[in-house]
């Protein structure tokens, strides 16, 4: 897949050389909703002997114009990115989500980008907007497209009678609900980040951590105790992570991912690593010493591994 970052406006030398399948949607997630959206176009293009081509933004709209600070993500760009390529798509574009491409007016931004871009056909979920959702949205789009493609409207996605959504997802992933996140994400959630050295104190307990550090945008998860799998040098591990505030010891610290892998035992400072949220165990607890802390940790593995024997056994 070929990736174009794009600072508004649009080069010559960035305009794909054939007509297109143009995919629309910002993706946070990819879950399964923008899924559909994504294999509609992908198996659209391969239909009519297209290139399909995903437009979306490097930073959320919202950031422009509710002026959000501190915004949280379910992918960064690169793991969008990643994401996005299994499913198919030719070329990624990555639009830089300045002021001034946000001050295109709906008719501007068909013409600039959709039209531009050799558009025979765009796809896009229901609530896709390209301003103002009363007047840019996915109703109006044959309007300002003027014949000049087609557009196709993925309905909205359900699975057990719940909508599938970014802001849903992230909802359940800050509150204990990891494992159906994962559902409506249709994979595990990740989180990426690199080994820092921590106060050690794990090591006197008998269970040494990973102080996984993300960077600030990422979304993470609940504080509690989880069934992990941590990838290190392209391989992954069975573990158990902590996100917590280290209350029994009462360390200012503040927010800390601490994952304790299984059957590992080498240096891995200072490397780049994902964690990845497979089960919720418990939430933080506070105890008066460190002989219920350990006798809690010795629990909190035996049901990991218990967690691990039962999805190897499925």
């Amino acid at each position: 897949m070929k990736i174009v970052n794009v600072k508004h406006p649009l080069k010559n030398n960035q305009i794909p050389e054939s007509d297109t399948v143009l995919i629309m949607g910002f993706f946070d997630g990819v879950h399964l909703g923008h899924q559909k959206v994504i294999q509609r176009g992908v198996e659209l293009a391969h239909e009519k002997g297209l290139k399909s081509v995903l437009l979306t933004f490097d930073r959320s709209p919202r950031e422009i114009y509710q002026h959000e600070e501190n915004y949280k993500y379910i992918s960064t760009v690169s793991r969008k990115a990643e994401l996005v390529d299994k499913m198919g798509v030719d070329t990624l574009y990555f639009v830089e989500f300045t002021l001034d491409f946000a001050s295109l007016k709906p008719q501007e931004f068909v013409d600039d980008y959709m039209v531009c871009m050799h558009a025979k056909y765009v796809v896009a979920g229901f609530d896709y907007t390209y301003g103002k959702k009363d007047i840019a949205n996915m109703h109006e789009l044959p309007k300002f497209a003027k014949d000049r493609f087609k557009v196709i409207t993925v309905p909205e996605q359900m699975i057990n009678g719940a909508k599938i959504g970014s802001s849903i997802i992230k909802r359940l992933i800050l509150s204990d609900k990891i494992d159906y996140a994962n559902e409506l994400l249709g994979y595990n959630y990740q989180n990426q980040g690199q080994v820092v050295h921590g106060l050690k104190r794990g090591r006197t307990l008998g269970y040494p951590t990973a102080n996984v550090v993300t960077s600030p945008e990422q979304l993470k998860p609940s504080i509690g105790v989880y069934v992990t799998r941590i990838e290190i040098n392209g391989k992954w591990y069975p573990s158990m992570t902590s996100v917590g505030y280290n209350v029994t010891f009462k360390e200012d610290t503040g927010v800390t991912i601490e994952t304790n892998i299984f059957n590992f035992d080498s240096d891995i400072y200072e490397q780049n690593v994902r964690v990845e949220w497979l089960h919720y165990l418990r939430g933080e607890i506070k105890f008066d010493g460190a002989d219920g802390l350990i006798k809690q940790l010795n629990k909190d593995k035996e049901d990991s591994i218990h967690y691990f024997e039962e999805f190897n056994s499925n």
